[in-house]
């Protein structure tokens, strides 16, 4: 599809851009124009389009990715000369390397106990053979799409994927949209068969490269991943996107206890800008007393201190109780005796909750998947992993530490020769652009994105796996 943006500079300081479409029989689109360090992004609210890119040094390419619904392409501008043929960046008239690609709604049988596993296989147009990958989604009971509100993780990277010649298939989890079993029932190690049986089904398509069939897996599914490719039919190849390498009791205590109401949440939030709000009332009574700037920076930056310090109390004594109640979860073989147990200190720590809340939580915690995570180590079997290896995890994840979680994983996989890590700069567990990258829709919402480096370095590495 031709693509044509042209820059206007009014005034100093200031640019603003056109887009046209003519496939589309879009003209003049009006774009806004960004500047962030040495990337470039334009956006067209009306076209409902994004192309964030950097200037090539000579100045005559911008090079960066195409984004629109649907649609996330890598893409290279050319400065356009009047009356030339428009070329690629490597002198060939013609358009980029990037297929179409339809959707299959299917239906996989996963044993033991013959469970239906029904999802999406999204295949590229085609006589392939393809390069395929199985999507296994985090800890809990996701649909395929790993829904979040407004955002699918999943469903973005199937679409990327198969546009660049890469079938995905994503699957509802046990128990969720048209898939049987049941979720809480079965262990990380018992989701194994699950992928398997997603590879087998991919591996039986007349499209799919069987040699080139692998999993793709998040949180807990990026560990089942890896306990599939310690399996005597492994996956050719395992990327795994923010993978635990510590004990599942760890992190599981890392995590953040899901016990608080919206009511208590705001009120601590208030209660810390009101505390901070106070320390710069008193900031400003000082200065009018007299006090020199020193003096009141010195202050502040103590009140800063203390505010700190009574957080990370909070926060080690919130780690200390988590600790201590699944650690009777585990000691507690009877499921009646531990669930009540939990439930009185649940009631303790937390007054002012719903009694209904903590039988409920109570109850989650002595599942056959929480006992069994409980004891899980992700280091086990993975001397045996041979297979290509993608560990990535973003730097600003709040529930899988990516400096320690990335560096147990890579310690366990050391004899392995074809691991690839990378930790993934202010992203969050979700794989999210930051919220200072996004930019605005029309009404001023901002909707969290996939992004674009997570889905360019899966891509990339994928698509030469069989070079590893």
């Amino acid at each position: 599809m031709p693509i044509q943006i042209v820059i206007i500079q009014p005034g100093v300081n200031k640019l603003i851009a056109t887009l046209d479409l003519p496939a589309k029989r879009l003209s003049s689109i009006p774009a806004s124009v960004t500047m962030r360090n040495d990337t470039v992004v334009f956006y067209a609210a009306r076209a409902d389009c994004r192309f964030a890119c950097v200037p090539s040094a000579d100045g005559k390419e911008l090079r960066g990715t195409w984004v629109q619904p649907g649609l996330r392409v890598p893409l290279i501008l050319r400065r356009f000369v009047e009356g030339a043929a428009p070329v690629l960046a490597n002198g060939q008239a013609g358009t980029a390397k990037v297929t179409t690609y339809h959707i299959e709604a299917v239906t996989l049988t996963s044993q033991p106990g013959n469970v239906p596993l029904a999802g999406t296989l999204s295949i590229p147009d085609g006589p392939g053979p393809f390069p395929a990958a199985v999507l296994l989604s985090d800890m809990g009971s996701q649909d395929r799409d790993e829904r979040q509100g407004n955002y699918r993780l999943f469903a973005d990277i199937a679409s990327t994927l198969a546009r660049q010649g890469i079938a995905v298939l994503r699957l509802d989890d046990r128990g969720v949209g048209q898939s049987g079993g049941g979720g809480s029932l079965i262990t990380t190690a018992g989701l194994v068969k699950d992928a398997e049986a997603g590879l087998s089904f991919l591996r039986l398509r007349p499209s799919i490269d069987p040699a080139r069939t692998g999993l793709i897996g998040h949180g807990e599914g990026g560990n089942v991943a890896l306990l599939a490719a310690a399996q005597p039919v492994p996956p050719s190849f395992v990327v795994a996107l923010a993978a635990s390498g510590l004990p599942g009791a760890e992190l599981l205590a890392n995590q953040a206890e899901p016990v608080a109401n919206p009511a208590d949440t705001a009120q601590v939030g208030a209660a810390r800008r009101q505390a901070w709000a106070d320390v710069l009332s008193k900031a400003a009574k000082l200065r009018a007393s007299g006090s020199n700037a020193a003096q009141v920076e010195t202050y502040v930056a103590q009140q800063r201190q203390k505010i700190k310090a009574g957080e990370r109390k909070q926060v080690e004594g919130t780690l200390k109780f988590r600790r201590t109640m699944l650690g009777i979860v585990q000691q507690t073989p009877s499921d009646d005796q531990a669930q009540a147990i939990v439930v009185n200190m649940l009631r303790q720590r937390y007054p002012g909750q719903d009694p209904a809340l903590a039988r409920s939580r109570a109850e989650q915690l002595i599942t056959p998947w929480y006992r069994y995570y409980l004891k899980f180590d992700p280091q086990l079997g993975l001397a045996d992993v041979q297979c290509p290896v993608l560990l990535l995890n973003g730097t600003d994840d709040a529930e899988v530490n990516a400096a320690a979680n990335l560096s147990a994983l890579e310690k366990g996989l050391k004899g392995n020769k074809r691991v690839t890590a990378r930790r993934l700069p202010g992203i969050n567990h979700w794989f999210q652009t930051p919220a200072a990258e996004r930019l605005a829709a029309a009404d001023g919402t901002v909707d969290p994105v996939v992004a674009p480096v997570l889905l360019d370095t899966v891509r990339d590495w994928v698509l030469k796996v069989g070079d590893l």
